[in-house]
């Protein structure tokens, strides 16, 4: 089989398409049939290594010092279609058309891949029935890290929400999941990107190469930073006295002065890791079958142009998703 192999860190040209041997299903994982899978931001990002000196050092620790080892395929969501089962496996069988999330475990970069049935950090259900394989493969790791936060957060109907970096991966998901639980969604990114957001349901869009949400006079019950950047301090201020601030992709630095924050103040700090649940991604599936949730694709690249989609990515002007197709062309 065809796949993308990550040979040391770096641009996107260490990303190299290449033969490799088709994987096997041992008796708790089925094999899938890729389809498609996406471009995320952070895959871009461990393919780089640009991370703070302490993280960049555990994951090298982690992959391999000096080049990957232990993780040599990218790749974190992905939609397709069950070829083999194992004999342990009872919710799949051959043909069933899935989406799901590999964790850190990666390895959707290519043309098939063996997921176990039940995992603690990969999930595999049936795809949405309304979405093509292209448009699945971009709900699973935005809409579980938009899910998670969002149920952290608590958020009530009638409650006030900024989200800030919305037009990414998990941004775009976490409007719609907050216009789904009830509340009044503000969302901020760059100029190009604010109709989308309108689009898909944010109540009012703040461009931040004009605006800085945080010296504007509104107030807001719960803040979402997906991307960690501008001023936390005046993020902080910009939260109602009970406010909630959820961190995600943040610093060590922003995680402890949010606990100081969270123990000293009556406003609270929320970060963490995600963990991924099968449940959680056929709440998903049934969101999106009930037309709450829709997907945003950018860009479309083959399996072959992967190092013009992480280009892409890495420029920053992406708006939503960026897919990469798997054709099975032998």
């Amino acid at each position: 089989m065809k796949a993308v192999i990550w040979t040391k860190y770096g641009s996107p040209e260490v990303l190299q398409l290449k033969e490799t041997v088709k994987p096997k299903p041992k008796k708790n994982e089925v094999l899938i049939k890729i389809y498609a899978t996406t471009a995320y931001a952070g895959d871009c990002e461990m393919r780089s290594l640009k991370f703070s000196f302490w993280l960049r050092l555990l994951m090298r620790l982690f992959i391999g010092v000096r080049k990957p080892k232990r993780v040599t395929v990218l790749g974190q969501e992905l939609a397709g279609e069950v070829e083999t089962v194992g004999k342990d496996v009872k919710r799949f069988k051959k043909g069933d058309k899935i989406f799901g999330a590999t964790g850190f475990g990666f390895g959707a970069y290519a043309e098939y891949i063996c997921m176990p049935e039940k995992s603690l950090e990969e999930v595999v259900a049936i795809k949405p029935a309304n979405m093509t394989y292209k448009e699945a493969a971009t709900v699973p790791v935005g809409g579980l890290n938009a899910l998670y936060f969002l149920r952290k957060g608590n958020i009530q109907r009638g409650q006030k929400i900024l989200i800030n970096g919305a037009a990414g991966s998990i941004g775009t998901i976490a409007i719609q999941l907050a216009k789904y639980f009830g509340a009044e969604v503000t969302a901020v990114d760059s100029t190009k990107k604010l109709d989308m957001l309108r689009s898909i349901g944010a109540d009012h869009v703040i461009d931040y190469t004009q605006e800085n949400f945080s010296k504007m006079s509104g107030k807001y019950d719960v803040i979402f930073d997906v991307v960690s950047k501008g001023s936390f301090s005046s993020g902080i201020k910009s939260l109602n006295k009970k406010g909630i601030y959820l961190l995600a992709n943040s610093s060590i630095s922003r995680s402890i002065r949010g606990l100081l924050i969270s123990i000293t103040s009556s406003k609270k700090v929320i970060g963490g890791t995600v963990t991924y649940k099968t449940e959680d991604l056929i709440f998903l599936k049934e969101l999106i079958e009930a037309g709450n949730i829709k997907s945003v694709i950018d860009r479309l690249y083959p399996l072959a142009q992967i190092t013009k989609a992480h280009r892409y990515v890495d420029n920053g002007q992406k708006i939503g998703n960026v897919v990469i197709t798997v054709a099975h062309d032998h």
